[in-house]
């Protein structure tokens, strides 16, 4: 029968391999100390940006939006304070991209990743609902506790204020979001008067979803496994990065400490696990320098804590640099190399967006001009021997004032400029309204040109200003006879 059974197990397919562990929910404890207080500066400073940035006027005239930052849609704009950027002008959002990427590149290659201890919106939103859950629900191990315990009157009202609250926080951030794309105080009021654009209510909602997802249960798993960024970063990183570092040499070998035992043959590490309980990604960073770590610094505050309570130094884990470990071993000074091949690299490339786009601002033109020749027909042949061909104009006033222009061009002899369309249209006179793009189709009639296509280049000049565009396009007249 014990034989028949085996048999039968052994008969059995094979439970398949786990190759991921389920996760295990962080609880960071609450720390106090430089780098926490550094965090809640940080938090305070970047969330009043994000929520009161909309709320900013900008005076930009009577015919322009007056919202200091505005994304507008519905008019193709974007404004930022002074500059202003049409959808010809995508170039200035691809280099102001590429400056935030270098300006990232080089303060990690100098400070590791602060930006993400620090200034990410996944940070900060999460140090947001840590705080609001450690309000409601107490520190650390009250919150473990309160999770394993059974569903109580206790357990679900906390529960229920602490999600009502997050929810509140992330439908806060999404009216922020969308204050972005519309004038803020119209949208105030409209939301207010439960008089919302459907659009509007989409976005709010999949941005408080999101928010409340990614801050309230995603939170580290972002940093790990959604950010590109941790992947990378040690790219960028080389022997005078700054890192938060276990020194190890001091520390080892760790072991439990009873007031009064002596210190010899031991290292100064406790084994406490402080630095483990506060990190919100939840590793263990005397393990060494990992991929999770996002470089808050709180480990170093809850270490500094517990070297105070036993009388030892400070800077059992810190702000450090590979080379000065090294220095260290070696007897030499410790040194911080600010200026060194990699960062000047990077201030190079910054320092060289920053000027192009300072130069395309300085030298922006208040409007461009636009020709497109018709394709059908190429040209058409009148009555009396002349060559009439097709033009879409194009007229971008880039300004917040009407304006007035005259079309003329230069490369045919004895041309003539007729203007198609309603009304009285004249190729001296082209009114433009502010702000505004105009289109007018016009026909130039010329004698057959002797090389064909024949080059020209369109001009227009502002009458009141004086100024000119131009933009170069072709005569064609058939066989040039």
């Amino acid at each position: 029968m014990a034989a028949a059974n085996e048999n039968q197990k052994a008969q059995q397919p094979a439970k398949p391999s786990r190759f991921f562990a389920k996760r295990e929910k962080v609880y960071p404890r609450s720390v106090k100390g430089r780098y926490r207080t550094l965090k809640w500066a940080a938090m305070v400073v970047t969330l009043a940006i994000y929520y009161l940035a909309p709320l900013i006027r900008w005076d930009r005239g009577p015919s322009a939006p007056d919202q200091a930052i505005l994304i507008d849609l519905p008019h193709r704009r974007a404004y930022w304070f002074l500059i202003e950027i049409w959808p010809q002008e995508v170039y200035y959002l691809t280099a102001i991209l590429i400056f935030a990427a270098i300006a990232l590149f080089f303060v990690t290659s100098l400070l590791g990743r602060v930006w993400c201890g620090y200034f990410c919106p996944q940070t900060v939103w999460t140090d947001l609902f840590y705080a609001v859950e450690n309000w409601i629900q107490g520190d650390r191990n009250a919150r473990a506790r309160l999770d394993k315990a059974p569903w109580t009157f206790t357990k679900i009202w906390k529960k229920l204020a602490t999600h009502a609250v997050w929810l509140l926080i992330a439908l806060a951030t999404a009216g922020a979001f969308v204050f972005y794309f519309n004038d803020a105080p119209t949208l105030w009021r409209q939301i207010f008067a439960l008089d919302v654009s459907p659009t509007v209510l989409w976005f709010m909602a999949g941005l408080t979803g999101s928010t409340y997802l990614m801050a309230g249960f995603a939170r580290e798993q972002v940093c790990t496994y959604m950010c590109p960024y941790a992947r990378f970063q040690s790219a960028m990183f080389d022997k005078n990065t700054m890192i938060i570092g276990y020194d190890a040499d001091r520390g080892e070998p760790r072991g439990k400490h009873k007031k009064g035992d002596s210190w010899e043959g031991r290292g100064h590490c406790i084994d406490c696990t402080a630095c483990v309980q506060v990190c919100p990604v939840g590793i263990d960073i005397r393990e060494g320098l990992q991929m999770e770590c996002i470089a808050c610094g709180l480990c170093v505050d809850a270490c500094n804590d517990v070297m105070d309570k036993i009388d030892l130094p400070r800077g059992l884990i810190r702000y450090d640099t590979e080379q000065n470990v090294e220095n260290r071993r070696a007897g030499k000074p410790e040194e911080m190399k600010v200026f060194r091949p990699r960062s000047l690299y990077y201030t190079v490339v910054l320092v060289l967006i920053a000027g192009l786009v300072l130069y395309g601002q300085m030298t922006r033109k208040p409007f461009e001009l636009h020709a497109l020749h018709s394709r059908n027909p190429l040209y058409v042949r009148l009555s009396d021997g002349q060559i009439s061909n097709g033009y879409e104009i194009k007229i971008l006033n880039k300004t917040h004032s009407d304006a007035v222009y005259s079309l003329s061009l230069d490369g045919l002899q004895d041309y003539t400029i007729e203007m198609r369309g309603a009304g009285d249209l004249q190729a001296d006179r082209l009114h433009v309204g502010a702000d505004r793009v105009a289109s007018f189709h016009i026909f130039v009639h010329a004698l057959p040109q002797a090389r064909t296509p024949a080059d020209i280049r369109f001009a227009l000049k502002d009458a009141a200003t004086g100024e000119t565009a131009t933009y170069g396009s072709m005569f064609i007249s058939g066989d040039g006879q």
